[in-house]
Formats: C-alpha cells, sequence, structure tokens
C-alpha cells in the first residue's frame, strides 16, 4: 500500500483537487491522506474545512499555520509555522508521496519539508505565469523541488522542461477545474437562488478580487475602483466571493464588507463551495475580477470574464476573456462588451476533462514500479550558435 499525502490551504485549491482526492481515494493499492491547513481553518475566511466533510470525503488532519495579519511579514509568519508544523507530519507520517497544486506561499514551505524528508513532489499547474503575483516565483521554485509534474497546456509543459525538468517526468493532463464543470452536477437556476441567498433570476455578474501583491499598496485603490464601475452599472445584481489570505486581502475584505452592506444589489459571501460557485457563474452575465476561475473555468461554461489588472497577466486565455486595467472607465467598458458576449462558445484551451484520471494513472505507476529516483538530472535543452 502506498502512502499519498494530499495538502488543501484554500477554498479555490480544494475546490480543483477534489475530484482528483475522490479518484485517488477510490484507487485500489493506494492510502491518501487528505491535509487540511491554513485558510481553511480560519473562520474570518469561512472555516471552509467544513465544506470538504460535506463533500464526504475525510480529513485525515488539520494543521493550523495561518498567522492573523495583512502585511507581507505575516505571509513569512505563515510559511515558518508550516515548515514547522509539515516537517513534523512528514517525519512523523513518512509518505510515499506529496502531491500539491499552484503556486500559493505556503507551498515553498510544505515542498521545503517534504525535500528534507526526502518525500518526492508531484506538482499540478506547474509552469503557468502569472507576473503581478509574487505566486508566479513560487510557482517555479516549486517546479524545481518537484519530481513529478502535471501541467495544464502543452506550452506549460515546455516551460517546465525548459527549466530543466526530463520529458519523461512532464504531463501535460489539462486543468481540473475543467473536469469539474464536465463532471459536477450543477444547480439550477431556481435551486441556486435558495441554496446562495440571492436573486439569481436577474441579471448578475459573479466577483471576485485578489490582492496583486507585487504591487504594494495598491490592494485598496484597486478594489476602490472596482466598486465605482459596480455602481456605475446598478441594473446589475453583484455576487461578490471574499478575497484570500493574500497579503492586503483582509482590508479588501473590509472594504467589501462596508460596501456591499450599503448596496442592496450587492451580496458578500466568505465562500460557495465548489458546486454553488460554479453555478453562479454558469447563469451569470460575466465573471468580473482577477481569479484564475475566470481564466481557467468560465470559458467552458461559455461565460465571458472581465479580468483586472496584472494579477494574471501572462496566462494563457480563450477568447471570451477581456483584459482591461484597474480603472473605472477601462472596468466599464469591459463590462459593456462582456455584456454582449453572452451566448458565445469558445474553445478552452484548459483540456476537456478526465484530469484527475490522468494523473492518478501516472502516479500509480511510478509508485508501483518503483521508478522515483530524487537524484534528478537536469535536462539541457539543445540549442544552437554561441549566444543565447
Amino acid at each position: 500500500m502506498k502512502k499519498i499525502c494530499v495538502i488543501t490551504a484554500t477554498r479555490a485549491e480544494y475546490g480543483l483537487l477534489k475530484p482528483l482526492v475522490k479518484q485517488l481515494m477510490r484507487t485500489p493499492g493506494l492510502e491518501t491522506q487528505l491535509v487540511a491547513t491554513g485558510a481553511h481553518l480560519v473562520e474570518s475566511l469561512g472555516n471552509t474545512w467544513q465544506e470538504i466533510e460535506k463533500d464526504n470525503i475525510g480529513i485525515y488532519k488539520k494543521i493550523p499555520i495561518q498567522s492573523q495579519g495583512d502585511e507581507s511579514y505575516h505571509a513569512t509568519l505563515t510559511m515558518a509555522n508550516a515548515l514547522v508544523q509539515f516537517g513534523k507530519y512528514f517525519q512523523e507520517e513518512k509518505p510515499d508521496l506529496l502531491v500539491v497544486l499552484g503556486d500559493r506561499t505556503e507551498l515553498l514551505a510544505f515542498c521545503a519539508a517534504a525535500v528534507n524528508e526526502h518525500i518526492p513532489i508531484a506538482h499540478i499547474h506547474g509552469g503557468e505565469l502569472t507576473q503581478g503575483a509574487v505566486d508566479d516565483s513560487i510557482r517555479h521554485a516549486v517546479t524545481k523541488m518537484s519530481y513529478l509534474h502535471f501541467t495544464s497546456t502543452e506550452e506549460y509543459r515546455k516551460r517546465v522542461i525548459q527549466m530543466g525538468e526530463e520529458p519523461g517526468r512532464v504531463y501535460h493532463v489539462g486543468a481540473l477545474g475543467v473536469e469539474n464543470i464536465l463532471n459536477e452536477e450543477l444547480l439550477s437556476r431556481e435551486l441556486l437562488e435558495c441554496a446562495a441567498g440571492f436573486p439569481a433570476s436577474q441579471d448578475y455578474a459573479v466577483v471576485t478580487f485578489h490582492p496583486v501583491t507585487l504591487e504594494p499598496d495598491t490592494a485598496i485603490g484597486q478594489v476602490k475602483e472596482l466598486f465605482a464601475a459596480m455602481q456605475a452599472k446598478p441594473e446589475l445584481f453583484y455576487l461578490i466571493t471574499k478575497a484570500n489570505a493574500d497579503a492586503g486581502g483582509r482590508a479588501i475584505n473590509e472594504f467589501m464588507e462596508h460596501m456591499s452592506a450599503n448596496c442592496p444589489n450587492m451580496k458578500l459571501v466568505a465562500s460557495l463551495g465548489v458546486k454553488r460557485y460554479l453555478s453562479a457563474v454558469k447563469y451569470a452575465r460575466f465573471v468580473l475580477g482577477n481569479s484564475s476561475s475566470g481564466i481557467i473555468e468560465a470559458p467552458s461554461l461559455g461565460v465571458p470574464t472581465v479580468n483586472i489588472g496584472d494579477r494574471q497577466k501572462g496566462r494563457i486565455m480563450a477568447g471570451s476573456v477581456l483584459c482591461c486595467e484597474p480603472e473605472k472607465k477601462r472596468i466599464l467598458a469591459a463590462m459593456e462588451q462582456a455584456m454582449h458576449m453572452a451566448g458565445g462558445r469558445w474553445e478552452n484551451p484548459y483540456g476537456d476533462g478526465g484530469t484527475s484520471r490522468k494523473i492518478v494513472s501516472v502516479l500509480k505507476g511510478w509508485l508501483e514500479e518503483g521508478r522515483i529516483d530524487l537524484k534528478k538530472k537536469f535536462y539541457d535543452i539543445p540549442w544552437n550558435g554561441d549566444k543565447l
């Protein structure tokens, strides 16, 4: 029996990992330990570990690491807590493999602890770019710490190889978010209105705005521009999900709480969970903000996205994604354009489902055949000429 540890620290990350965790748990020969940590265990962010239990997925262990604060130093404290706590966890449990997804800062600590305990790492969503966020450098660092790689597009696979990872350890499998859309039984519009507590029968937008972590002290200014644009278009209802636990996220959430409390056409929620969130996106006129879900998942639902600012800059995007600067006039113009794109069909570059099955097949093969050798070779790409 091979032991696999899967770590989730945020609502969005869990939403993506959900089909993979279920696939792992029903695979013979594998023991899957799901560890909930980070923002999942914070009451002000919704205690989203409860959503995992509602999905009938057993949490093997809860490990608190989150530092309470809204500055970059608190992100450092969270990473320090994670390094200590997961170093102890890995020493005690000694899993055969660690599975991580994405690019959040605490991921670096999880992986550093695993490296010290000689635990191989499988990384999902490597090779991508988000030039406006510190996550960009975290993601690439995790790539070099990992042994197996599962990318969402072929271009991202090539980028991981370009970073010196051997092609035979890098797999293009598509995005788990697309699989969720194709396989999750979404709510009807009527059930959504009841479950989420907002007027889903009228025109509305789903809004998520996170801080752009490589642009310090811009969060409040940018979210003010966003809300000014929303107030200039009062015929829409706005279903807003809170920002994540990045530096600046608490200030954004406090501002959104104040604004939404005084606007009858707005509702702010800490978290919707996978089913309610995807159902809300399905019937929305558009997705608004700077969340990766507007880039990866929304196109498969035929819903346009207004992507604000540089947080997602560098990602491959479908034709349904409209990018604009974080300025009221630019946001309004993009919102107007999105309103006229209803009913469109766009090819999603992030695949067509089946991602979790592909990942589990690869993991099971490597583990059962005993092919993992942590003494990795650097893969040099041949090039011509005397100069790079």
